[in-house]
């Protein structure tokens, strides 16, 4: 049975970002203070931890500021490259996280046909990055984290429960799109483009800013399957 990777083309799909990525230089440092607690993402980066040799090269895919996810990691001895589509979420990324290699890329920058080539990783850490595209484009970025894994490559993820395609939101301030998925069909996604999902766990919480509504937070821990 195709998935629905399968049934798009890489280049049949052209991604706008538009506003994307000038609403996060423009929130900056204001994003951690709205989501002063990250349980969940600290916990599943702890899974990666416990789960990899020290010295494994782990991305980390849509670092923000580089706390708490691309500092745990590379703490733990880990090389990391952090990819992000803001300049100024990467300033900061730079600045928390002096140990990392940082690049200003779009995912689709990434595609095996894309134009930039960070090599193989032990593992692909995205947190909060997927709900950022339309829906159309989910799939296909869950393979081209597949093809950045190395085989049996670990993978951890997290999405916002929400039933909506790049739907307009406000956020810190400004104004994103964002995507979600029912947690039955983002498991049915994530398993489509060539993952096995070894672990599930999820956080209610209630974001530090007024414009941000209370919501439930899915981690999905997972490994690449080798064929």
């Amino acid at each position: 049975m195709s998935s629905p990777a399968d049934e798009v083309g890489h280049g049949s799909v052209q991604p706008d970002r538009t506003g994307q990525a000038e609403a996060f230089d423009a929130i900056g440092e204001r994003y951690d203070d709205a989501f002063p607690h990250k349980e969940g993402q600290v916990a599943s980066a702890e899974w990666l931890i416990g789960s990899l040799p020290a010295g494994s090269r782990v991305m980390d895919l849509g670092c923000g500021t580089g706390v708490p996810t691309a500092l745990q990691l590379t703490e733990a001895g880990f090389e990391v490259v952090g990819v992000d589509l803001s300049d100024g979420m990467l300033a900061l990324a730079r600045k928390n996280v002096p140990n990392g290699r940082f690049h200003r890329a779009d995912i689709a920058d990434l595609r095996p046909e894309g134009p930039l080539d960070l090599g193989r990783f032990d593992a692909v850490a995205a947190f909060f990055s997927l709900l950022m595209l339309p829906r159309v484009e989910i799939p296909l970025a869950l393979r081209t984290i597949h093809h950045l894994l190395v085989p049996g490559g670990l993978c951890t993820l997290s999405m916002v429960e929400a039933d909506v395609d790049d739907f307009a939101i406000p956020f810190i301030g400004e104004t994103i799109r964002v995507s979600g998925y029912l947690r039955d069909e983002l498991r049915e996604v994530v398993e489509g483009a060539g993952f096995e999902i070894s672990d599930e766990s999820s956080y209610t919480y209630a974001p530090a800013s007024a414009d941000v509504q209370p919501e439930v937070q899915i981690f999905l821990r997972c490994r690449r399957r080798k064929v």
